[in-house]
C-alpha cells in the first residue's frame, strides 16, 4: 500500500475580516454567493480533503477562480487555512510556528511558479542556489548541491550563463533546478509550464515525469490544461467554486464524470489517447476451458451451440491459449489431430496498451481481438463495433 505523503483534512479558506462569522453561515446552508452579498467575504476553498501518495504525481485543475491556486498555496501556507488541518508526513503544518515551518519549507517542500522569477544580473548557478543563499547555506555547499539539480534538468554546462542566454524553455529548467536544490520530498508547482511554448512544453512535461520516476518525488501540479493533466498526472482532482468535486486517475473520471462541469472538461477528449484496453474489452463471446475432457469433438458442438464460428481458448487458470475456429477444428478433426493443433492464432492485445496503439491491429483482425493483462490471462474482447461505439459516443459501462 502506497504511504500517505500530504493529507488534508476539511481545509477552509475564507478571504475577509471575520471568517468564523463565514463559515458559521456556511454551516447554516447559505450559500457562498449569498455570504458575499451580505459581509463582502470570499469562500477560497471548501471543505477539502483528499490524500496524495508518495511519489505520485497528483494534478489539480479547475476554471479560472475555482480555487486550484489558492489550495496549493494552503499546502505550504502561503497562505494561511482558515480551519482544517494539513499533514506532511506525520506533521501538521497547520500547528507550526514560523521557525518550524521554515525549517519545513526548507528540508521537505518546494515550489515552482508560473513565472520564472530569475534574478537578471545573477548567473544560472547563483539563480539555481538563490533559495539555499537565503537559508544561509555555506557557498560551496549551495554550489554544490545547484549543480547537482542543473545537471538533474540538462543545464550542468550552462552555470555560468546569465538568463537572457537562455531560451524560455531553459530560463524555467532554472527555476525547476532552483526547486530541486534543496533535494525536496514535496514539489508543488502552480501553473509552471503554462508560459511555455506547446513543443517546449511537452519536452518539459516529459522530463518532469522522467525525474519523477527517478527521484520518486511527490508533485502537486496545477493546471488549467486538460491534456497536460491527463498526460502527466497519476490522478486528477478537478476544482469548481473552492470545492474538489472528484478526485481520480484520468480514467476514471473519463468514464464516470462526477457533474455536467466535470464532463464539461473532458468534452471532446481524445479517448482513444488516454483509455487502455481494458476499458474497453467485454467478456460477451464464447470461450472454451482447456480440460481433460475437451476435444476437437466437444469443441465443435460448443461452437455449434453459441451460433458462432469460432471460440477463445484458455486454461483453467484463465491462461489464454489462442482462438479456434470451426474451419481448423474440423481440418484438425479429419487430421487426427489434436484440440492445441487447432488453435489458429494466439494473437493478443495487453490490457495496459492505449486504444489509439492498437487501432490497425483490431481492424486487420479477422476475430474481435483477445485482450490479456502481464499474466497472459483472458480479459475480454474488443470487435470493430465495440471500437467504433468508442469513437462514437465514448466508453459505456454496460
Amino acid at each position: 500500500m502506497s504511504k500517505k505523503k500530504l493529507i488534508v483534512k476539511n481545509v477552509f479558506k475564507v478571504f475577509g475580516d471575520n471568517p468564523k462569522k463565514a463559515l458559521k453561515m456556511l454551516k447554516e446552508g447559505k450559500s457562498k454567493e449569498d455570504i458575499f452579498t451580505k459581509t463582502g467575504m470570499t469562500i477560497g476553498v471548501q471543505d477539502a480533503s483528499f490524500e496524495i501518495n508518495e511519489g505520485e504525481i497528483f494534478v489539480i485543475m479547475g476554471l479560472s477562480g475555482s480555487g486550484k491556486s489558492t489550495l496549493v498555496r494552503l499546502l505550504n501556507r502561503l497562505i494561511e487555512p482558515t480551519s482544517g488541518q494539513i499533514f506532511i508526513d506525520d506533521t501538521d503544518v497547520t500547528t507550526l510556528n514560523d521557525k518550524e515551518l521554515i525549517d519545513i519549507r526548507r528540508k521537505k517542500i518546494s515550489m515552482v511558479f508560473q513565472s520564472f522569477a530569475l534574478m537578471p544580473h545573477m548567473n544560472i548557478i547563483d539563480n539555481a542556489s538563490f533559495g539555499l543563499e537565503l537559508s544561509g547555506i555555506p557557498k560551496e555547499e549551495r554550489y554544490q548541491a545547484a549543480q547537482k539539480a542543473l545537471e538533474q534538468v540538462g543545464l550542468e554546462h550552462h552555470a555560468q550563463s546569465y538568463p537572457d542566454e537562455l531560451s524560455g524553455g531553459m530560463q524555467q529548467r532554472v527555476g525547476l533546478a532552483r526547486a530541486l536544490a534543496n533535494d525536496p520530498d514535496i514539489m508543488l508547482m502552480d501553473e509552471a509550464f503554462s508560459a511555455l511554448d506547446p513543443l517546449i512544453r511537452t519536452e518539459m512535461q516529459d522530463e518532469l515525469v522522467e525525474l519523477q520516476e527517478k527521484e520518486k518525488r511527490t508533485i502537486v501540479f496545477i493546471s488549467h490544461d486538460l491534456d497536460e493533466a491527463i498526460r502527466i498526472g497519476d490522478r486528477i482532482a478537478i476544482m469548481e467554486g473552492g470545492e474538489v468535486v472528484q478526485i481520480g486517475t484520468p480514467e476514471e473520471i473519463i468514464n464516470n464524470p462526477a457533474n455536467d462541469y466535470v464532463k464539461s472538461f473532458f468534452k471532446g477528449v481524445d479517448v482513444t489517447s488516454v483509455l487502455t484496453a481494458s476499458h474497453i474489452a467485454k467478456k460477451v463471446k464464447p470461450t472454451i476451458i482447456n480440460k481433460e475432457s475437451t476435444g476437437v469433438n466437444s469443441a465443435l458442438q460448443y461452437i455449434a451451440d453459441f451460433d458462432e464460428d469460432y471460440a477463445y481458448f484458455m486454461e483453467k487458470n484463465g491462461k489464454y491459449l489462442g482462438i479456434l475456429t470451426l474451419e481448423s477444428l474440423k481440418e484438425q478433426k479429419k487430421a487426427g489431430g489434436t484440440i492445441y493443433d487447432a488453435i489458429w492464432c494466439n494473437q493478443t492485445i495487453n490490457e495496459n496498451r492505449q486504444i489509439s496503439d492498437f487501432i490497425t491491429e483490431v481492424a486487420d483482425y479477422a476475430y474481435p481481438i483477445p485482450v490479456v493483462n502481464d499474466e497472459g490471462k483472458y480479459k475480454g474482447t474488443i470487435s470493430k463495433s465495440r471500437l467504433l461505439k468508442v469513437f462514437d459516443e465514448g466508453v459505456d459501462n454496460e
